[in-house]
Formats: structure tokens, sequence, C-alpha cells
């Protein structure tokens, strides 16, 4: 359904997309992933049309974004980072609004005002300002107004960030619901336990795509090796042992340490730096790698 082709964005002397080739097909939910400044709302926001490409274009079933704009925005739906919306307006006239804007028939409208209202579980504050719901209640109106038009296509940019984690529970139980009804939704995400419920992820990286395929593939393409720690002083331990050559990158599970190498673990050497530094290791095994410990060995 998406393509983008030779995709670039610069913005000055920067080049935030480069050369970036990436399909997508009708897959359910597809999961942008990637560190911060990697491209992830810029390449959002072109598949949109919101902003131009530098070079390059994205087609969304075969139709040019640069070329026919209007035509395509009519099959998507777009939910920004930030919250959009009217916050002096109520959860239901800020729907009507959007209503308004996609030119929703007034026959259907009040149908699927009811329908996008108990579907997102607002419709007990549905007299509400905008300015009055909690953080995990504006993103789900958000994405009610985004949802007006019956798009084929949903945008989602990081639309859990900040959000407690029984909202972003129930938002992801929502998407399900989305996904089962047909509609292919393009999500990008900070978590990595919410990449793991992408049917297909696309990893990207100063602009470039590093891997595009399932989650479960991503873990069993890694090349290197991760150990489980648990030492006497986790948080020492995880600042003494980035100074070993050897280990990429380093992840804290609460107190737990997991540790990327391209090869071989060198326990003497680990047990030597923290026993000078008065540190006990508590226990240490190899583990199958989970999908950020790859996504730190990938990015650094």
């Amino acid at each position: 359904m998406i393509e983008s082709i030779n995709l670039t964005k610069k913005f000055n002397s920067l080049t935030a997309i480069n050369n970036l080739n990436l399909k997508i097909g009708k897959i359910g939910i597809f999961g942008l992933i990637g560190p911060d400044g990697a491209g992830k709302t810029t390449l959002i926001r072109l598949m949109c049309g919101i902003m131009d490409p530098t070079g390059g274009d994205i087609l969304i079933e075969k139709k040019s974004v640069k070329k026919n704009p209007e035509e395509v925005r009519l099959k998507i739906g777009y939910m920004p980072q930030k919250f959009s919306l009217y916050r002096d307006l109520s959860v239901i006239e800020n729907l009507n609004f959007y209503a308004d804007l996609y030119l929703v028939p007034r026959k259907e409208r009040l149908e699927t005002i009811n329908r996008l209202l108990e579907f997102s579980h607002l419709s007990q504050f549905k007299n509400r300002l905008a300015e009055n719901l909690s953080g995990g209640m504006k993103q789900k109106l958000g994405l009610a107004c985004s949802l007006i038009h019956k798009p084929e296509i949903l945008f989602l940019d990081e639309p859990t960030n900040g959000v407690d984690p029984l909202s972003r529970r129930e938002f992801w139980n929502i998407l399900k619901e989305l996904k089962e009804e047909g509609v292919l939704i393009i999500i990008s995400t900070p978590y990595m336990d919410e990449a793991e419920r992408c049917d297909i992820i696309g990893l990207i990286n100063k602009g470039g795509l590093l891997y595009s395929g399932t989650p479960a593939d991503f873990k069993k393409n890694h090349k290197g090796i991760v150990a489980e720690l648990t030492t006497s002083n986790y948080k020492s331990s995880l600042e003494i042992l980035k100074s070993i050559r050897k280990i990429k990158g380093i992840n804290l599970y609460g107190e737990i340490l997991h540790i990327n190498s391209e090869k071989e673990f060198d326990r003497k050497q680990i047990e030597g730096v923290l026993k000078k530094n008065n540190i006990k290791i508590k226990s240490f095994r190899k583990i199958s790698p989970e999908i950020e410990d790859v996504f730190v060995y990938l990015v650094g």
C-alpha cells in the first residue's frame, strides 16, 4: 500500500531522510523504531504529505503523495506527537469540528461519533473540555478525531509517549480492534515492548533503513552475544563496564544488566574491572537477546 522511492529530505545542511526505500503492505501494524533524531517523525510527515521531499517520492496505493496530495489525504488519518486539538472545545465539539473538516455527511455523522466515543471509552466525558482531560484521554480523543472520516491508513507519531502504563495498554487494545477492522496502522514508538506488538517493524537510524521485518526475525538475526549480569551495585557497574572496548552496549532492566558484545565475553576481565571497584558479581549468564538488546547493538 505504501512505498518510498529514493526518499530524501534535507533541512539546510541536515539530511533527515537519506535515500530511503521502504515498502509497507497491508499487514496490520507497522512499527517505526529508531533513536531520537533518527528521522521517524519526518518520515511520517512525508508519508502524510505534510511536507514535501527534497528528492524521491512516496506512493500510497500507487499514487504519488507529491502529485496527488488531496486525494491521498482522504485515505489517511494522522495523529501528531503533540496534542493538537482545540483545548477550549469539549470532546464532542472537537469531534464535530473534525467531521466538518472532512465533510462527513450529516446522515452518518451521529452514528460515527457515537461509535467513536464508545470505541475510545470517552462517552461519559463527551462534554468535558479537552484541556481538562488526562494524558491518556487526550490521546484517545486525538485518535478518535483522526478516525472520523474512516481512513484506510492511520499514521500515529509516538502516540503513547509520556502516557501512564494503563492508558498505554488501553490504547493498544483499541489499535488491535482497528487492525481487525482492516485499518493499516503506521506507528512510531520509543518503547521496545510496543515494537513487539507490531506485525512488522522498520528500524531507521540517521535517516536510513537498517531493518524491515518481523520482531521475531529481528531478534533471530542478532549477530552479537548477550549476557545477563547482576552485581552488588548495578548503577556503578553500568558506568564502569562502558570502558571495556568489547562491550558494544548495555541495557538496564531494573537492577539487571544486559551486556552486548560482538565476541565471546572475557568473564575474568569483567570480574577484574568490577573487583577493582569493590563490586561483586552475583550472577552472570548468556541469554537470548531481547528486541531492545538488538536495537542497542545496531544503533549504539
